[in-house]
């Protein structure tokens, strides 16, 4: 997902790269056209490792299940439960990083820490070490996104970042492309080899896999210690800063966020329905990203090699058309319309939920993964508007934070996506190989229920939207 606050859609269309060292403000001295797109540059191609590693292992899954001798609904837990336990403690502290620490270095650790973890997935002997490897995932990544949109919002002045933004989509649209076609070849390829054994580790064919992912994060890691860090944005007046003076005890809360959630809280009727919105529709399509692969194999009898050259032409397809898409109707929105972002959110939910369900009662494999296809078209285009939503009313010093909770939302409910679908696999319809059962019932009952919180969210979105340009903003 790709986030930032919305500008003049005629401004960023006619802007060019050169507009950057033109666009300075009184208040703001902005980085030069080369540091702002290399820190760019790095940025996608972090969020890139980090997609396509997600993307392999859930390309293992099938294999994970047999070797370990996995339920469904523990299989689902590996996927995500397991990695999101740390987060519940550390997420929200560590995007605090973002908003008081130099973002680049929080950047560097973070995607270090994503490829240790990958790494010790491929050395680990049992269930339960690879459980424990995976819970330190989504801790290490949770600040990837706050510092990053928070970086890249003070690298590029309003006329230009929607097109940042736009770009860095590119790293999710390579990792999704590039992780089904690789991950799907590498999986055949080493399926007959025989266990490896190294320093008394059984090493099992697929898990190499994992341990080569891993190495392209360290290299990530280091490119971010080559990044110019941008100045800060000032923050708005309107703002209610965090103490400054206040006892210890008060900064270490004030540092867990509790700031953030206040102002969260006191928007409520703004904030809660998009972010209702995002959990709804997070927890079926991260379940539905992962199960999609044992779906194909029960119901088509596809391998992960033809799995992953059709996802990779359906991703690359639907992952251009819907960059295009999103932009398009967002454009035409805004010019008549304050709630641009929201409504257009809404319209690419329903898109999703119809291509969706039609993916899964599909008749031929081939039908399915074009259907899929399309469902991420629509993902993919109501990405940056629904995002940009939260960038434009969030306040300014609390940036990092409040994109922390939103993006807190779209990870834990996401992360309980796989174990759900799992769960309903096994415990509800009762027979693993009537998964497609549990998939269309999950997406019939959980992506209208998204579509229509983030249609209640239109008003009062469209109300703080005035209210902020009232105010200057």
């Amino acid at each position: 997902m790709a986030m930032g606050p919305p500008a003049a859609p005629e401004a960023d269309v006619q802007s060019t790269p050169q507009e950057l060292d033109q666009a300075n403000t009184p208040d703001k001295e902005w980085p030069s056209t080369t540091a702002a797109y290399w820190a760019l540059f790095v940025i996608i191609f972090a969020t890139f490792v980090t997609f396509f590693d997600q993307v392999v292992f859930g390309m293992l899954g099938e294999r994970i299940k047999q070797d370990f001798g996995l339920t469904d609904a523990q299989l689902g837990f590996l996927a995500g439960p397991a990695s999101i336990i740390c987060y519940l403690f550390v997420g929200i502290p560590l995007a605090r990083l973002a908003d008081i620490y130099p973002r680049k270095y929080v950047l560097s650790g973070g995607v270090a820490v994503v490829g240790l973890v990958t790494a010790l997935g491929g050395i680990a002997q049992t269930f339960i070490q690879f459980v424990g490897s995976r819970v330190f995932l989504a801790a290490g990544g949770s600040a990837h996104a706050p510092s990053s949109y928070s970086l890249i919002a003070d690298a590029f002045p309003p006329q230009v970042i929607t097109r940042a933004f736009a770009l860095l989509q590119f790293g999710f649209i390579g990792g999704t492309t590039l992780g089904p076609v690789i991950g799907g070849w590498l999986i055949v390829t080493t399926s007959h080899w025989d266990p490896s054994y190294v320093g008394g580790l059984r090493i099992l064919p697929w898990q190499w896999i994992l341990i080569w992912i891993a190495l392209p994060a360290f290299f990530a890691a280091a490119l971010f210690l080559t990044v110019k860090e941008p100045k800060r944005m000032a923050p708005a007046a309107d703002v209610e800063q965090p103490p400054t003076d206040a006892s210890f005890g008060r900064k270490v809360i004030t540092f867990m966020g509790f700031d953030a959630a206040k102002a969260i809280h006191a928007n409520g009727r703004v904030y809660y329905p998009m972010f209702g919105a995002l959990a709804l529709s997070a927890t079926e399509s991260f379940g539905l990203s992962f199960w999609r692969i044992p779906f194909m194999i029960r119901t088509f009898g596809w391998d992960e090699a033809e799995i992953g050259a059709a996802i990779g032409l359906t991703v690359l397809i639907g992952s251009l058309a819907g960059l295009v898409l999103g932009g398009t109707v967002v454009e035409f929105l805004a010019k008549r319309h304050k709630d641009a972002n929201v409504r257009a959110a809404f319209i690419f939910f329903c898109g999703t939920t119809v291509s969706t369900i039609t993916a899964l009662l599909a008749p031929t494999g081939w039908t399915s993964m074009i259907a899929f296809g399309f469902a991420g078209m629509f993902g993919l285009a109501g990405a940056v508007p629904q995002n940009a939503a939260i960038q434009r009313v969030a306040p300014n010093s609390m940036r990092g934070q409040v994109t922390a909770f939103y993006l807190f939302m779209f990870t834990f409910f996401g992360a309980m996506g796989s174990f759900l679908i799992g769960f309903v696999s096994e415990y509800i319809i009762g027979d693993p190989q009537k998964l497609q059962q549990a998939l269309v019932l999950t997406a019939a009952v959980i992506l209208p229920m998204a579509g229509f919180l983030m249609f209640r969210a239109i008003k009062p979105y469209r109300g703080e939207v005035e209210r902020l340009e009232s105010l200057g903003r």
